[in-house]
């Protein structure tokens, strides 16, 4: 992949269109057994649901188009609001708290980046690590009590602007701008090059270290703006906000598109990924069935959409298993 196919590389993909098309299928079919399901109310509420997992996604996207994963995101989020929180509760402006946050989100980034890169460490193993240790700084920091938020800040979470609501807002603002950069700056043709194939990328002259890295600040900044939405959400910081958050992102971002064997992925097949789990989520509730069940479609869905990227980057073709009906074929005449 050189640099001037990535210029030409489109903003919207068939993966996005494909999506949309199957997320229409969806509404339209549950709508059948609940109209209520298409209704602007519900619309509006699905989207307020998946606003946070979708910021967060924005950077995951980033992180995985680089051939890595961030498992410490659902942990940085609840770390990044709480301290947010906590520092304006002891007086600090609240638009210093939240630029506070943000630094605490991009600093558990940057630590992140510098262990995979100069420690050799596996991404997998050392975002691992930081969840535990994200996890554990906000049950020191908090002692285990929520915090309330300072009321200026409740906007973010609770208010809106045009009858839209305002984490809503932030979040398909940050998708346009996180699209934008990925497919069409100098910074997002560098990290497909790296994740598509990171030797050409060292022959080229892209700094493969400063890329890896900065694309886990970009997660570490985005948990932390996840953070604070939710935190102004639900009115107070907990210890325990973002738990489990990390595979509902990963597994927005797969939906999406993304390759777990980085090079491609794309921010706007994110953004739709976390809509189609959250409107299953929402449907599920709306028809009253079971929780597990819900949960079983989930990762039915998660596993559908990775083995669609496995049949089109070829794989069950170079596996063999395009010959086994034949071969069965074969033996059955003989």
């Amino acid at each position: 992949m050189t640099f001037s196919s990535l210029r030409r590389l489109p903003l919207f993909r068939g993966q996005e269109a494909g999506l949309v098309a199957v997320i229409f299928g969806l509404s339209v079919a549950f709508s059948f057994f609940n109209p209520n399901f298409l209704s602007t109310d519900n619309l509006r509420n699905v989207l307020v649901a998946v606003a946070v997992v979708g910021i967060m996604s924005i950077g995951q996207t980033f992180v995985i188009i680089a051939r890595e994963i961030d498992l410490s995101v659902g942990s940085v989020m609840g770390l990044s609001g709480l301290c947010g929180a906590y520092a304006m509760s002891q007086g600090l402006n609240p638009i210093l708290g939240i630029c506070l946050a943000i630094a605490v989100g991009a600093a558990a980034g940057l630590v992140n980046g510098l262990i995979v890169v100069y420690g050799r460490v596996n991404s997998f193993i050392a975002t691992l690590g930081m969840l535990s240790v994200a996890r554990g700084l906000t049950q020191v920091i908090s002692g285990g009590l929520p915090i309330m938020v300072d009321p200026s800040v409740m906007f973010i979470g609770q208010g809106a602007l045009f009858d839209v609501p305002v984490q809503v807002l932030i979040f398909v603002g940050l998708v346009i701008v996180g699209q934008i950069v990925l497919k069409r700056s100098v910074l997002g043709q560098r990290i497909i090059a790296v994740g598509d194939n990171d030797e050409a990328a060292r022959l080229s002259g892209i700094p493969l270290n400063a890329t890896r890295v900065a694309v886990f600040v970009f997660s570490g900044v985005l948990a932390a703006v996840a953070g604070m939405v939710y935190t102004a959400q639900v009115s107070v910081a907990e210890a325990q906000a973002g738990t489990g958050l990390e595979l509902d992102v990963i597994a927005a971002v797969v939906i999406g598109g993304a390759s777990l064997s980085g090079g491609r992925g794309s921010i706007l097949g994110a953004m739709l990924g976390a809509y189609l789990l959250g409107a299953l989520r929402n449907a599920f509730i709306l028809l009253e069935l079971s929780p597990f069940l819900q949960q079983m479609s989930v990762g039915l869905v998660i596993v559908l959409a990775a083995l669609f990227d496995q049949f089109r980057q070829g794989a069950f073709r170079h596996a063999g298993i395009a010959q086994i009906l034949p071969g069965l074929l074969r033996l059955r005449t003989k």
